[in-house]
């Protein structure tokens, strides 16, 4: 029935207000099987009453800000309704589509289903049933196979990718940004550079100094006090923000819409593989990308949503470059749902080769052995793109941020906020050539974001994550034993993260530089960009409490 044309709603839009949908349980701590009444005074405040009239006052339930970053809640209505349709049933539905389409022989109905799984989901299951994460990675393909899965492949090699087109972007952005006046290069014989004009405050180039050419993204400040302190370009911004955490993305581009162009515009691992899978694997095969249904097991929810988002996908084919996105705790539910219980006794089977990070042992040459990029289990964005940029700018090698060799390192505020400095060698207490940072959980993003608008902030790189500890403690990974303290269980499961994996640094990854020439057509090709590279779009919201609309 139509409302009265008497009734107006204003005001409204296509996000949801946290007041309704805000998603953060709250313990209640029952003291008796018995519970008593609850009593409101005239304050508002409530009260549980027992049965022999002791009042104990309640606790008023709390959201942090670190609860609302990956929080669902602010997403738009539309969003919601595609993060619903990546569940494990949906994969269960393609499985039984398939097996029909076998007993009827009718092959047109039929999709090749690959399963992807994230290096943090082997580490998650590795330290719960303390097995290897070559063992889990193993188990989990006899799983996804005896499901009727085609291909298990591992998302470590996409994230090579993604660690060499970072590197190379940051690079190509420092060398913009100091032609540009952005940034100033520190002298190579020790002394004091100029002072350099941060990228807050610096001002648009004429036409003397660099020849007109068209621009990417710009941002101009103009009266709001909520803006950027000038027009900043995305080629030479600095600093460059990591782009592989999806919660942080979502926060950017929904409430500080003049950071994005900061931020990375290299894919993530996930939708890199994405990429992989529903392009070069499907061309390799004879495979559209809309004949291929792509899954990713990933440690976040947040990868759901981006996911879904309009970027990665395809108005020819109809598909997404990943359909479904299922987290380490909704693989654990999948093999009760399969009758399963102790990951120890599952079967094992040999990994699928070509997008895997895995090898013969040099040793035996028979046994698989996992190999992958050194650096924390975020990924390791920081330490590759610093050991990159030390080599590519500056002729420096041998720079290890783990074993913080050819740098300081050091813990500042927290222990979620590090900064890593490359210093001249041989020249101590003189201008750092790179300062990097990584700011993990919501009260470090807060305080870097406004560093960046303001123009203070006095680094080149910045790797960002909405969790706290990062993606080893991504939301959607499996919980600890409660007799297991919290910072306990996320080491036990950084250190399954690290071991029995073979540190190998993306560019000898011999598979990587195949890729770029036969399926890329080289290194900074339009193909490239358009497979490997993506873009940010601010949202405009003006949330609104429901229940204060005037009718």
């Amino acid at each position: 029935m139509a409302f009265s044309g008497a009734l107006t709603l204003s005001d409204l839009n296509d996000f949801i207000s946290p007041s309704q949908a805000c998603i953060k349980p709250v313990e209640v701590a029952k003291t008796s099987e018995t519970q008593g009444a609850i009593k409101v005074d005239n304050s508002g405040s409530y009260y549980e009453v027992s049965q022999d009239g002791l009042e104990t006052k309640l606790e008023t339930a709390t959201i942090s800000l670190n609860d609302c970053l990956a929080c669902s809640g602010c997403i738009t209505s539309a969003e919601s309704v595609l993060v619903t349709l990546q569940s494990q049933e949906e994969l269960y539905n393609i499985l039984q589509q398939n097996k029909v389409a076998i007993e009827t022989n009718d092959r047109s109905t039929h999709r090749t289903v690959v399963v992807s799984i994230s290096p943090q989901t082997r580490a998650s299951f590795a330290a719960k049933y303390n097995l290897t994460p070559l063992q889990v990675a193993r188990k989990l393909t006899w799983f996804f196979k005896n499901l009727g899965v085609h291909m298990v492949f591992d998302t470590s090699f996409s994230r090579d990718l993604a660690l060499l087109e970072t590197g190379r972007e940051f690079v190509s952005r420092y060398r913009k940004a100091v032609a540009k006046g952005v940034i100033k290069t520190p002298n190579l014989d020790g002394s004091a550079p100029e002072s350099t004009t941060a990228a807050g405050d610096m001002e648009l180039d004429t036409p003397q100094e660099v020849a007109p050419k068209p621009r990417k993204r710009i941002v101009r400040r103009g009266a709001a006090s909520d803006e950027p302190a000038a027009a900043v370009e995305t080629e030479s911004a600095m600093p460059m923000l990591a782009s592989a955490c999806p919660g942080w993305i979502c926060y950017a581009e929904k409430t500080h819409g003049y950071m994005l162009p900061y931020i990375s515009e290299t894919k993530s691992p996930q939708q890199i593989m994405g990429s992989l899978v529903k392009n070069h694997f499907g061309s390799l095969h004879g495979l559209t990308p809309n004949q291929i249904y792509h899954v990713c097991v990933m440690p976040c929810y947040d990868k759901k949503l981006e996911a879904s988002r309009s970027d990665f996908y395809s108005d020819l084919y109809q598909t997404r470059d990943v359909d479904c996105v299922i987290t380490s705790t909704e693989v654990e539910k999948m093999f009760g749902e399969q009758g399963l219980t102790d990951m120890s006794a599952f079967g094992e089977r040999d990994m699928d080769l070509g997008y895997n990070s895995v090898i013969k042992d040099p040793s035996t040459g028979q046994d698989q052995v996992l190999v992958g990029a050194a650096g924390n289990a975020s990924g390791g964005f920081l330490e590759y793109v610093m050991q990159y940029a030390a080599r590519e700018l500056f002729g420096i090698d041998g720079v290890d941020v783990d074993q913080a060799l050819g740098v300081e390192v050091k813990t500042v505020r927290n222990a979620d906020f590090k900064e890593v400095t490359l210093e001249l060698p041989g020249q101590p207490g003189a201008e750092p050539l790179l300062k990097f940072a990584a700011a993990y959980g919501f009260r470090n993003i807060q305080n870097l974001v406004r560093k960046v608008k303001t123009g203070k902030s006095p680094y080149h790189f910045v790797e960002v994550m909405a969790c706290p500890s990062g993606c080893i403690n991504g939301g959607g990974q499996l919980k600890q034993d409660t007799s297991i303290p919290l910072k306990d269980w996320i080491i036990q499961v950084d250190e399954q993260y690290r071991n029995g994996v073979m540190a190998r640094k993306p560019e000898d990854n011999p598979a990587l530089a195949q890729l770029y020439r036969e399926w890329l057509g080289g290194v900074d090709t339009p193909k490239a960009k358009e497979q490997l590279r993506t873009g940010y779009h601010a949202v405009e919201q003006n949330l609104v409490n429901p229940l204060a609309v005037k009718w």
